[in-house]
């Protein structure tokens, strides 16, 4: 068996297990293997608190305004806030999305 033993369990007051220290190495190759698809819990809660798209939400949580993402993807701020608020958007305005926020397109693809 080739378990790690470089791991240290940190017990809560009732002895039961509450965290667990690795060496950064390792969790340094757990993000690796999140690659490009990984959503912050913040982008993840503005989504479910507030009933926003995804879209919205990571452009929220950046501080971005839609007049800033209209003019970067060259299109009107009301043709972008159509887009924002549709919860189905083509494959490539999502890419393009993506690229105007600076996140990949996975991000984008909850």
């Amino acid at each position: 068996m080739n378990a790690p033993t470089n791991i240290q369990v940190i017990n809560d007051q009732d002895g039961k297990p509450a965290f667990v220290v690795i060496p950064y190495a390792d969790y340094a190759k757990s993000q690796e293997k999140l690659g490009d698809t990984y959503v912050p819990h913040e982008v993840v809660s503005l989504m479910v608190d507030n009933d926003w798209t995804i879209t919205r939400a990571w452009r929220e949580h950046l501080g971005i305004t839609q007049a800033d993402i209209s003019e970067r993807l060259g299109i009107s701020q009301p043709a972008y806030s159509q887009q924002e608020a549709s919860p189905n958007i083509r494959k490539a305005t999502r890419a393009k999305i993506a690229e105007a926020l600076g996140i990949t397109p996975e991000q984008l693809d909850v």
